[in-house]
C-alpha cells in the first residue's frame, strides 16, 4: 500500500490462470479471416500513406481524404 492507504497499480497482481479465465484470445476460424488480419485492403494502405505524410494528413482534415490524397500522391 502507498502511504495514503490506497493500492498502487504495481501492487495489483493476478495469477496467469485467473487472467486467462476472463481474457480469451480470439481464434481465427477460417483462412479468409486469417488473410484479412494480416493483409490490408488498398484503401486502408492509402489512408496510412496519407496519415504518415504530415501535409497530406493536415489537408485531409481540411478538404477530405480523397482530394488530399490525389493532390499529393496522384
Amino acid at each position: 500500500k502507498e502511504p495514503s492507504g490506497s493500492l498502487s497499480a504495481d501492487s495489483i497482481t493476478i495469477k496467469k490462470e485467473v487472467a486467462n479465465a476472463f481474457v480469451k484470445r480470439q481464434k481465427r476460424s477460417s483462412l479468409y479471416e486469417w488473410y484479412f488480419e494480416y493483409y490490408k485492403n488498398p484503401m486502408e494502405q492509402m489512408h496510412e500513406r496519407c496519415e504518415n505524410y504530415p501535409p497530406c494528413d493536415y489537408l485531409s482534415d481540411q478538404i477530405g481524404f480523397s482530394l488530399a490524397y490525389n493532390r499529393f500522391f496522384g
